[in-house]
């Protein structure tokens, strides 16, 4: 990796393209600087409309311009580029996608571009209309053969009372993918994702006993939305089927908000059909009341509470390994077991017939809620990755690794 000359930080140039939301660029240049990252900020002409190079400059500690004649003599649109750790272009106007795709080289971030030698993020920022244009299409996927990362943008407002598909992703969220990129190293440019449906779902799911109350689980979500993450960061297309979380969406990810576990087998079933990989991340509930109070259960004295009788959930994970038609080529399950981890993991691999199987050992501050997690994933053909205590997002990415292993996907 590229080290900043006299400071050993990675280098980043942000790339801000000339719309409303290049205001949350600064957001994400806070992120990059705080983290221990030497930034060269290089915003369109455009761009400086909207937010001016002194406000870059202030904070970034360096110079910001758009023009390659500034300092001509230190030749700045080559240098930067060559110096690169990585390329983040936020917000990607439909404008700068274009220039990209077709090799322009009018200002200093184009310049840039075809220079850079490191991975390339974009995250797009457009009214709708323009996102879902042809060219505007076209102009992605030319960039995605080419290895670059482009993030799908978020839906929501847009400018004036506009709503719809376009917007720009979290700033935290995009940097997040960023740091999974970078982590990638030289594999970074692979992209072996790109073109692949991925679904994933995440959370934990919770079943009614009343209009108060609900049977639930301790699980926060956190590694099925890592795993949502590294997808991205490796040019898939990702739908996360998300049960009670309280996480921030992540950038590029469709997502599909869920309750209860018939919500969820819907969600993940619908979002299946035509998907590459299904990872059944969530935490599920097995059983369900039998009745559901239409008030609430209310103590009583002298009163013991009448017991609650329970039945089985459809097993989701089960049922999609079964289907032949309409099967996904790959489909992956977790475990959370607490004692005979490896041997339970076994057990299940072949009672719910998935391809790969992540095995965790729960409790004792492992797993649910927690930053890091450790896991063994499993294959059918006797195979075992031995994933050691780290970032979730580690984690993530061996799942992928083992993904992209599966005779099924090559």
């Amino acid at each position: 990796m590229t080290r900043s000359p006299g400071t050993g930080r990675p280098e980043i140039v942000l790339g801000v393209g000339g719309g409303i939301a290049a205001y949350k660029a600064c957001e994400l240049l806070r992120r990059f600087t705080e983290s221990g990252h030497a930034v060269t900020v290089a915003p369109t002409a455009s761009a400086l409309q909207f937010v001016g190079e002194a406000t870059w400059a202030a904070l970034s500690g360096r110079r910001a311009s758009h023009t390659v004649w500034q300092d001509a003599h230190e030749v700045p649109h080559v240098r930067i580029g060559q110096h690169a750790d990585l390329v983040v272009v936020a917000p990607a106007t439909a404008d700068v996608l274009a220039r990209a795709a077709h090799g322009r080289a009018d200002d200093l971030l184009t310049n840039t571009l075809l220079t850079a030698r490191c991975p390339v993020v974009f995250a797009p920022a457009m009214h709708t209309e323009m996102w879902e244009h042809p060219a505007t299409r076209d102009n992605v996927a030319l960039l995605r053969s080419r290895g670059a990362v482009v993030i799908e943008p978020a839906s929501g407002r847009l400018t004036g009372t506009d709503t719809g598909k376009g917007r720009l992703p979290d700033p935290a969220e995009i940097f997040a993918v960023c740091r999974r990129v970078l982590a990638r190293g030289e594999r970074a440019g692979e992209q072996d994702l790109a073109g692949r449906h991925v679904v994933i779902s995440a959370g934990g799911t919770r079943e009614p006993l009343d209009p108060v109350r609900f049977l639930g689980n301790h699980s926060s979500g956190k590694q099925g939305y890592a795993l949502a993450r590294t997808a991205v960061a490796r040019g898939a297309r990702v739908t996360l089927v998300a049960a009670n979380t309280a996480l921030p969406d992540p950038a590029g990810a469709t997502v599909v908000p869920v309750s209860t576990t018939g919500e969820l087998s819907r969600a993940v079933t619908e979002a299946a059909a035509g998907a590459d990989v299904v990872v059944m991340a969530a935490a599920v509930a097995d059983f369900r009341p039998v009745h559901v109070a239409t008030g609430k259960i209310k103590k009583r004295d002298g009163v013991e509470p009448e017991p609650i009788a329970l039945e089985r959930n459809p097993d989701i994970l089960a049922g999609l390994a079964a289907r032949r038609e309409d099967r996904p080529p790959v489909v992956v399950g977790f475990a959370a077991e607490t004692d005979d981890v490896l041997a339970s993991g076994r057990a299940k691999l072949a009672r719910k017939g998935c391809d790969l199987l992540v095995v965790n050992e729960v409790g004792g501050g492992r797993a649910f809620g927690t930053e890091d997690n450790e896991a063994v994933v499993l294959d059918t053909r006797g195979g075992e990755r031995h994933v050691p205590r780290g970032p979730k997002e580690d984690l993530a990415d061996a799942v992928w690794d083992a993904v992209v292993a599966e005779p099924a996907l090559s």
